[in-house]
């Protein structure tokens, strides 16, 4: 039997291998997971438990310094006409957001301003499949709706680039998976910036030149996890659709579930689980958090584990007065995917 997972070795396309291969679908094995006092798992019960859990990731990711909320993009390039961009249609102009960073890794990010615009901005963020163009029909359903999209892959993913360091008694490495990001984690820096300051520094930008009346954001797998861990930070964003993107860790009994440095790194967990993670990228004065399950994802979180959790979040957010959450369940096909059923409900609540 093949087994496999994409998120865990990033550069073979399992979605590729299952038209050929047959791949069952990995549901997960209730009797792996333990019963857990999910109360005591959560220490947030007021606003100044919000402040003080968002205050305490902030300083953890970026070390005592402020969340980059003033800094700039390293390079703009207005209205580009890149080939990528092709066959997308609705589109006013593109720009071409640049991001260098610590260790020479940078970012390109895309600003594709709709045609149609609704003044209103989604961030589309992709996951480790490679670039964000592989989410082309999501771009392009909210390009119809009249939105504009800030598009961004993941690090060393896609456009971005992977370059060689020589890190102290280790040697030269060639940055090519998140995995060698724990050799660069130091007491004055963490590489889990390197998810987040593309997006904080782009919204910078945009802000400046534009001016959108809302945004909202969604991610596909990894680009799912960052979806919930930057909503959990930049009450920028209202409205947040995580697409196959986490479970809570005390849920991954399935070694597919695992994940990737950023989701594993016990430091950042230690700091903010999971289920506070979502309780921070929820709650505020008309933001959600939208969970989306494939129920037979081949890749990562298939099944319906996520109701083991699913009132407590509620619940919470019930008591805290302000922001709601939600899980919607899709059992519309068998791939690891944002699906058209999703991009309906999508466009139904981000309506709301």
């Amino acid at each position: 039997m093949l087994t496999a997972h994409y998120e865990i070795f990033p550069y073979v396309n399992i979605l590729d291998l299952s038209r050929t291969l047959f791949i069952p679908n990995p549901l997960q094995d209730d009797s792996q997971i333990f019963d857990v006092d999910l109360s005591s798992l959560i220490t947030i019960h007021n606003k100044e438990d919000v402040i003080q859990k968002r205050n305490s990731l902030i300083n953890y990711i970026w070390k005592g310094q402020y969340f980059p909320t003033q800094t700039l993009p390293t390079k703009i390039e207005r209205e580009i006409n890149e080939s990528q961009f092709a066959d997308l249609t609705n589109i006013s102009h593109i720009d071409k957001i640049t991001i260098s960073m610590k260790y020479d890794v940078n970012s390109y990010s895309y600003l594709i301003v709709g045609k149609n615009d609704n003044q209103k901005l989604v961030i589309y963020h992709h996951g480790h499949t490679g670039d964000f163009m592989l989410g082309k029909n999501t771009i392009q359903n909210l390009l119809n709706e009249g939105y504009s999209v800030l598009a961004f892959s993941m690090p060393l993913i896609g456009m971005n680039n992977q370059p060689e360091i020589d890190i102290p008694n280790i040697g030269k490495l060639k940055l090519t998976s998140h995995y060698y990001f724990w050799f660069l984690e130091s007491n004055d820096f963490s590489p889990i910036q390197y998810f987040l300051d593309p997006i904080a520094i782009s919204l910078n930008y945009v802000e400046k030149q534009y001016q959108f009346d809302s945004i909202n954001m969604i991610g596909i797998s990894g680009g799912g996890w960052t979806t919930v861990i930057y909503s959990a930070l930049d009450e920028r964003v209202s409205q947040s659709y995580s697409i196959a993107g986490s479970l809570p860790i005390f849920l991954r009994s399935n070694q597919n579930d695992i994940g990737d440095y950023e989701q594993i790194t016990p430091e950042l967990y230690q700091t903010s689980n999971y289920l506070e993670l979502y309780i921070l990228g929820s709650y505020g004065e008309n933001r959600k958090l939208i969970q989306i399950f494939n129920k037979y994802d081949p890749c990562c979180f298939s099944g319906e584990r996520f109701t083991l959790y699913q009132d407590n979040i509620s619940k919470k957010l019930d008591k805290l007065n302000h922001g709601y959450f939600d899980i919607v369940l899709d059992d519309t096909h068998r791939e690891h995917k944002i699906s058209n059923y999703a991009l309906e409900q999508i466009s139904k609540m981000m309506k709301n």
